[in-house]
């Protein structure tokens, strides 16, 4: 590894400036005291720690590879472990490292003649898979800025070399294999937006897509309608008093209404999809502009802030069908004739507020389900990257499906006693006498009344769902792409 970073920095030399510190440096790459090896490399030089201070007059080495503001702030940002602002040796050892064997994955799964080379045709198959047609000149000229011997090929020193100061987000093709698709529809709030490529976008199929998850959550939630029922009734009706089982819950809902009362409220639960994709989409898209990223795909905190506001702006627009679908869960046979008998009701007696309750605890929801749902699969994606990526950065269907599943599971997991009480609130008027509670006076109620086990009534039927509701919209998303025209990605 030594060997490598010393050819590696040696490389670089002719285009670095070897300066003192400066005070107001911003980004800088110290090392620890170390001997002389080579007239380009006489020391990095520093305190014990691998750092070095900035009222310290001695000469520190500062790579700039490309524009002297850019490329050093990124390194950082990748490799600043303790979040100081600047690199000390060990950070940026680590860096090259990890980035060296991502940068490898990725040059194995660009040579797909598997001759340890290049070329200009393998080029344009790699941009093509992501949706960018590219002329062979393009190509050719691609080469050229990595090309150092003239062959008009590039072997894997000469890839290295060229990326190797690069952070991994900047690698397209790592991120292609791992999106966290919208194929994941488990019934609940999808708070992170697929990205599509500029080509996608241009050619209209970011909407075919779209269109692809749509018709894929609609089958599948209505395929798993009769566990989302039951949950709602375990979170309104369960209590000590009255242990609904699961058992217990389907044979009470088929002998109050028979079987097509199993899928009531699945209607509007399915209706909802599209309104909520499209403006969460927008949202989304505008929101990244906000963010000020300069990259085509966000890094993981700016997906986060992104994603949880574009998931509040959608979820804002459409409540109002989330309460909906509550009362029509929970109604009884002959309560309403139909959603808009439902909705005349509501309003005729509760007012336009009744359509808003339960609005924040399912705005504060979206906050851990996004977070934990993201760590996770970033953790997973990782580990799986560290541990069995040899030859390709592609883990196959049943790992993102896998790793997407149970993302989905730990972040519904972290927001399950919000969900209840949003739920709870939702369903006050339709419970006769039920008196009017906000979200805090609930949350004690339930402690006190039920104990922590409380907060995860449903909590059975809702994972039930879960692992057939993920591969049944994989299933229904692959055969509507198909359909569609899509490419697969």
């Amino acid at each position: 590894m030594l060997q490598m970073l010393w050819h590696f920095l040696s490389s670089f030399f002719p285009r670095a400036g070897c300066q003192g510190s400066r005070e107001g440096t911003g980004h800088e790459v110290r090392g620890t005291q170390g001997p002389a090896r080579g007239d380009q490399m006489s020391s990095f030089v520093g305190k014990q720690d691998g750092r070095a201070e900035a009222s310290e007059k001695r000469p520190t080495i500062l790579l700039v590879v490309g524009p002297a503001e850019q490329f050093p702030k990124k390194i950082v940002q990748a490799g600043d472990k303790d979040l100081d602002g600047q690199l000390d040796f060990e950070e940026f050892v680590h860096y090259l490292q990890d980035h060296e064997k991502k940068l490898r994955l990725v040059f194995k799964s660009l040579d797909k003649k598997n001759d340890g080379r290049i070329d200009a045709q393998e080029i344009m198959q790699s941009l093509r898979d992501l949706g960018v047609k590219i002329s062979e000149q393009q190509a050719e000229k691609i080469l050229k800025s990595m090309d150092k011997n003239g062959t008009m090929t590039i072997d894997w020193n000469e890839w290295r070399d060229y990326h190797l100061l690069h952070p991994v987000e900047n690698i397209p093709e790592i991120i292609l294999y791992w999106k966290h698709s919208t194929i994941f529809d488990v019934g609940e709030n999808l708070t992170v937006p697929d990205e599509f490529t500029v080509e996608e976008r241009q050619t209209g199929m970011w909407w075919r897509h779209l269109v692809a998850g749509g018709g894929a959550g609609a089958v599948s939630r209505t395929c798993t309608a009769p566990l989302d029922r039951l949950k709602v009734l375990m979170q309104v009706h369960a209590s000590r008093s009255n242990n609904m089982c699961i058992v217990g819950g389907f044979t009470q809902m088929i002998r109050e209404g028979g079987a097509k009362s199993l899928w009531r409220g699945n209607g509007i639960n399915v209706l909802k999809i599209a309104p909520e994709s499209a403006i969460k989409f927008m949202a989304y898209e505008q929101i990244k502009r906000l963010v000020g990223s300069d990259q085509e795909t966000l890094r993981i905190h700016e997906r986060l802030v992104a994603g949880s506001l574009a998931g509040a702006i959608a979820q804002s627009s459409i409540y109002p069908m989330e309460v909906l679908k509550t009362r029509m869960a929970l109604r009884k046979t002959g309560q309403y004739s139909g959603m808009l008998d439902c909705a005349r009701r509501i309003l005729a007696k509760e007012g336009v507020s009744a359509f808003y309750k339960g609005y924040v605890p399912n705005m504060l929801g979206i906050i851990p389900y996004a977070g934990i749902d993201l760590a996770v699969y970033e953790t997973l994606k990782n580990a799986w990257l560290q541990r069995y990526a040899v030859n390709s950065a592609d883990p196959g269907v049943f790992v993102l499906l896998a790793c997407g599943t149970i993302s989905s599971t730990c972040g519904q997991l972290a927001s399950y006693p919000l969900a209840l009480v949003r739920t709870r609130m939702q369903a006050q008027a339709s419970i006769e006498g039920a008196p009017e509670v906000t979200m805090s006076s609930l949350f004690k109620q339930i402690l006190r009344t039920e104990g922590a086990f409380g907060l995860y009534r449903g909590l059975a039927p809702n994972f039930m769902k879960v692992i057939p509701a993920v591969s049944i919209s994989y299933v229904v998303y692959e055969n509507l792409k198909i359909t569609l025209g899509v490419q697969s990605r």
